[in-house]
């Protein structure tokens, strides 16, 4: 009897109906092979080779349904994205990104190799200041009637310790540069609506003019108006797929 429901089983084995299964069924399954295999002496030898594969295989897509690809978007209400330059060589200003979206893809509730997307609006800029937030989206800067947006996408996402290093390419201006950023894990919760959210503060530095964000003034004293180097400052929450 055992060798007949196996050799069924073997021959009708589909693992895109498998992978429909829920994780209890699976693990049912699972639990009745393990079992089987005590009896091994007692089953035809013909029959063992079909047993041990369909044992191995059922884990292994067991694993792979556990570990299921899990989207994540940006919960704008309760996320910030700053930059940060240093004005007359002396004091840091500090501007803002209004409007801007990200997804992030990962396996399950673990980030490493993760794929992230962001699109943010220049017309969004905000220093707190009109005059130079409109300085700043002339074409001096980031020329927002031509280039709209600043888009990133991922390269790569690794672990280390409690943060994730995120390397990809970062574009302004039509400029795309790889970049290296640091994403400071902050944890996994749940609101009181159900959601489940997971929270990361984001830092990072570019240079301005390797994106033609290239105006300066030359100062009597020496130096620059504005700084070449700028900070990337962001506390981002991320709601997931349901």
């Amino acid at each position: 009897m055992i060798e007949f429901l196996l050799n069924e089983w073997f021959s009708t084995f589909n693992q895109s109906i498998l992978l429909s299964f829920n994780p209890s069924f699976i693990s049912s399954i699972i639990h009745s092979f393990n079992h089987s295999i005590n009896y091994l002496p007692y089953i035809n030898p013909n029959f063992k080779p079909a047993l041990y594969f369909c044992v191995v295989n059922i884990k292994h897509l067991k694993k792979t349904k556990d570990m299921a690809t899990t989207k994540w978007t940006l919960d704008p209400t309760h996320s910030e994205l700053q930059f940060k330059v240093k004005h007359l060589m002396i004091t840091t200003v500090t501007g803002s990104l209004k409007s801007f979206s990200a997804e992030l893809t990962s396996e399950g509730d673990e980030f490493e190799n993760a794929e992230i997307s962001f699109k943010g609006d220049i017309g969004s800029i905000d220093t707190g200041n009109t005059d130079r937030d409109n300085h700043l989206k002339s074409g001096d800067f980031f020329d927002a009637e031509k280039f709209a947006h600043i888009e990133f996408k991922s390269s790569s996402v690794e672990k280390d310790g409690g943060d994730y290093i995120v390397k990809g390419d970062l574009t302004i201006k039509g400029e795309t540069k790889p970049v290296k950023l640091t994403a400071e894990f902050g944890g996994i919760a749940t609101d009181p609506w159900g959601n489940t959210k997971a929270g990361f503060t984001l830092s990072g530095k570019i240079n301005r003019s390797e994106f033609g964000l290239t105006w300066n003034a030359a100062l009597e004293t020496g130096g620059v108006m504005v700084s070449e180097e700028v900070r990337i400052l962001g506390e981002l929450q991320f709601v997931k797929n349901v």
